[in-house]
């Protein structure tokens, strides 16, 4: 860190300036306590990023390469931190490179690419001593945030049943589902994380179905573009889960919890995609949602805002690579068992 006056600068290298990347580049150049570097394997994308971003620190927004920023371990110049925003199939790499320099680091989900990779990453992370976190941004939603409060306190009395749900309005791109590892890894891993995050339960056995109803590229792809499946929980709470690539009113996020003395549901605002038919019930009224970015901007700048807090040692991780290691196992196990036609439990993915 550097210190501009009396306030420390927490220098952070952002690794991926497309899509995610470049709203992880604004959200951290209007951070007042950062001094922004972006990487990109497109060095002139990487350049007009930075130099179209105005820096809330007062610090010009530069542009490096990846050998630059994990490079040279004792320059005065080198990085605090590294996030991560890069294509899934670079995760890897790039996490057990910036952990063997010694850099706190920030990666989008998945970790890597599979298990293995996974697991590598780990071990990484663990033996450098570095801290991770993972881009689990639900973590940061407020109403995840009240459902954990309301589960956790015992105000909904004991959890009996859960339903999770991400449906996407438009289905992906071929290119994309190609290297995505599939709906349950790429969808609903954030509901298997924030369902773990929010009751405090591991996720035991999985049974799931799935099916191809729009375009021919997914079943080309072993993949599926909707998605059940029921969860049991290590209490024996049952959840149930649905995921889709076509849910043409809008993107739809949720999670319903319903308990002996009460209930809670997330993402029952004015922008949810649903219509009721019941008569004088015009709520939601608003325009839905219509992807990921627009219903979580704000949680992650949230995240990131943390995620420097984490590098400057002024909290811990609020989500780590094992926690990402969890919510794969789960998603590889729903993968099993719709491949198989079988209940699948968790054990058999964490025992392999």
């Amino acid at each position: 860190m550097i210190i501009r006056g009396s306030t420390p600068l927490v220098r952070i290298a952002l690794l991926g300036v497309g899509r995610i990347g470049a709203g992880h580049a604004a959200a951290l150049a209007a951070d007042p306590a950062v001094e922004l570097t972006v990487c990109d394997a497109d060095v002139e994308r990487a350049v007009r990023v930075a130099h179209g971003l105005e820096s809330a620190s007062g610090r010009p927004v530069v542009a490096a390469t990846v050998e630059e920023i994990l490079g040279s371990p004792g320059s005065p110049d080198r990085v605090d931190g590294v996030v991560i925003a890069t294509p899934t199939t670079t995760h890897e790499e790039l996490v057990i490179r910036t952990a063997r320099a010694g850099l706190p680091l920030f990666c989008e989900k998945p970790v890597a690419a599979d298990l293995a990779g996974t697991e590598r990453c780990i071990r990484a992370v663990h033996e450098a001593g570095v801290v991770s976190q993972i881009g689990f941004q639900r973590r940061f939603d407020p109403g995840y945030a009240e459902a954990r409060r309301r589960v956790r306190s015992g105000e909904l009395g004991e959890v009996h049943r859960l339903h999770v749900l991400t449906c996407d309005q438009t289905p992906p791109p071929e290119q994309f589902v190609a290297s995505s590892g599939g709906i349950w890894r790429d969808c609903l891993i954030h509901d298997i994380d924030i369902l773990r995050w929010v009751t405090g339960r591991e996720v035991e056995e999985v049974f799931a179905f799935g099916s191809v109803r729009g375009a021919d590229y997914f079943a080309t792809h072993d993949d599926v573009d909707e998605g059940v499946s029921v969860l049991r929980l290590d209490d024996g709470t049952l959840a149930t889960a649905q995921t889709s690539r076509n849910n043409g009113r809008g993107y739809d996020v949720r999670m319903e919890i319903a308990g002996t003395r009460g209930s809670a549901v997330v993402g029952l605002d004015p922008k949810a995609p649903l219509v009721s038919v019941e008569p004088g019930v015009s709520f939601p009224d608003e325009t839905p949602w219509d992807d990921f970015i627009a219903r979580f901007r704000t949680c992650y700048e949230v995240e990131l805002a943390a995620f420097v807090e984490v590098v400057a040692g002024r909290r811990e991780s609020p989500c780590t690579v094992d926690d990402a290691l969890e919510a794969l196992r789960v998603a590889l196990a729903l993968g099993v068992s719709r491949r198989e036609g079988r209940p699948v439990r968790v054990a058999e993915i964490r025992d392999h």
